[in-house]
């Protein structure tokens, strides 16, 4: 390892592949990657890295596949508790909670597990809290076209843990409310109400 910057291999960063950058690291932390415990640690955070990203690869629309069904029912739908693991934008550490998914449909509705899906697409990605709510509302009510959507996310930030002001028991909350849950006041409630008395029976 040269004292310019360079990787083991002596290439430009720009042109170092994700495992030479990932040894460069190690160095830069004061850390020697030719010992033993870290010697395969550059491919295990590479494959880490691609995997947790794997987003940018994907579409939403592949994602849903289409996986609309006509069906007359005009009730609420709720995905609660889809589990949430995505990494902060600013330090690269994790963050990670819950997402809960409500609509009201127009004739139509879609496979609960692509909600899922969907709420998984997003969060592999490097992202902040908000955005990932907004994202996941948007995408479902541009392509189910409902009546309208809400998300909330309740999230703990590594950042916020392990870091800075270091408040172990924090807890972020974000909502996006699209639609009749944005216009009409009582199906918002209805829908937050039924979250709270679902964690209360939990309890």
């Amino acid at each position: 390892m040269s004292k310019s910057g360079l990787t083991r291999t002596d290439k430009p960063l720009q042109e170092a592949t994700l495992e030479e950058l990932i040894r460069e690291l190690l160095v830069r932390v004061g850390e020697d990657p030719d010992r033993e415990g870290l010697l395969e640690t550059p491919q295990r955070v590479a494959k880490a890295l691609n995997y947790l990203t794997q987003g940018y690869q994907e579409d939403s629309k592949l994602v849903l596949n289409n996986a609309l069904y006509t069906v007359q029912y005009d009730e609420m739908v709720i995905v609660k508790d889809i589990d949430l693991f995505s990494l902060c934008e600013h330090h690269l550490l994790p963050f990670f909670g819950k997402c809960h998914v409500a609509y009201l449909p127009n004739q139509k509705v879609i496979g609960l597990s692509k909600i899922a899906r969907l709420v998984e697409m997003f969060s592999r990605r490097l992202q902040i809290q908000e955005r990932l709510t907004c994202q996941i509302a948007e995408t479902l009510n541009e392509e189910i076209n409902p009546l309208g959507v809400a998300v909330v996310i309740e999230a703990q930030h590594l950042c916020m843990i392990m870091r800075g002001v270091e408040k172990q028991n924090s807890l972020a909350m974000t909502s996006s409310m699209l639609g009749c849950f944005r216009q009409e006041q009582q199906t918002r409630l209805e829908f937050l109400e039924l979250l709270r008395n679902s964690k209360s029976q939990r309890l």
